[in-house]
């Protein structure tokens, strides 16, 4: 896919039974932009959730490496909240890190 990197949506999520319990949801995939990645990650997180609610197996990854997995029942998604920006790998051996021996 031309002009398409790595990106990462972080969308904050809570408990509905006890709000004081946060947390992160993480998408990855390709797009060509910010708002593609967050349209993306929206749409296989709706795609995921009404497969779970119907009983039915959640979708794999899709051709562009976007897929939603770990669905936690009970957990609400504050996509209004959510932000999407290039993807940093943090264990890949491209990142370059100091460290003490």
């Amino acid at each position: 896919m031309p002009n398409r990197t790595f990106y990462e949506v972080d969308v904050p999520i809570h408990d509905i039974a006890d709000s004081a319990l946060r947390g992160l949801h993480v998408f990855t995939g390709e797009a060509d932009s910010p708002t593609t990645a967050l349209r993306r990650a929206h749409e296989v997180y709706d795609a995921a959730l009404t497969a779970q609610q119907a009983g039915r197996e959640i979708p794999g990854k899709q051709p562009d490496s976007w897929g939603a997995r770990g669905l936690r029942p009970g957990w609400e998604l504050e996509w209004p909240a959510a932000t999407a920006g290039p993807w940093n790998a943090p264990v890949s051996w491209t990142s370059r890190s100091v460290f003490a021996l």
